[in-house]
């Protein structure tokens, strides 16, 4: 795609209803197929554990596409909360949200850790960027990105 037809904008609390709904529905099939779904508790942890501060909202169009977070830990930051819209999945948004988010992390020197579930489709796009499997449980795999140095300045 030559020309980037995506924004981000900075996230708020406003914006948390909205990421709850698609949370549900991106995550509803990998979630069943492990046996996990349940309908209040997939809307809940968000609301748990969503920081406004720390995401962007995604936008395509001038409306709203999904989400991303990096939330800073201590010895790296995580990244958190992504969501496409499953009629933009396979677009090229969610790579390119990707790229310049590590681009940052990558100018930062930071390393980045995630989460995803087992079986996801995700895993593809992560290793894709460069994430390696640092380990696994029977629902999650834990995945971390060592900063690409050299790229783009000092």
């Amino acid at each position: 795609m030559a020309h980037r037809d995506w924004e981000l904008r900075s996230a708020s609390a406003a914006d948390v209803e909205a990421i709850v709904e698609l949370r549900a529905v991106v995550m509803r099939p990998d979630l069943e197929r492990l046996g996990r779904y349940d309908e209040l508790r997939v809307r809940q942890r968000l609301r748990d554990s969503f920081v406004p501060e720390c995401a962007w909202i995604i936008e395509v169009g001038g409306a709203f596409a999904g989400c991303v977070a990096l939330r800073p830990a201590e010895d790296a930051h995580w990244l958190e909360h992504f969501f496409v819209a499953p009629r933009l999945q396979g677009s090229g948004v969610g790579s390119g949200v990707l790229r310049e988010l590590l681009e940052r992390c990558d100018r930062e020197g930071l390393l980045v850790r995630l989460n995803v579930l087992r079986g996801s489709a995700a895993r593809r796009l992560y290793e894709r960027h460069g994430f390696t499997v640092e380990s696994e449980d029977p629902v999650d795999v834990f995945m971390v990105r060592e900063p690409a140095f050299g790229m783009g300045g000092d």
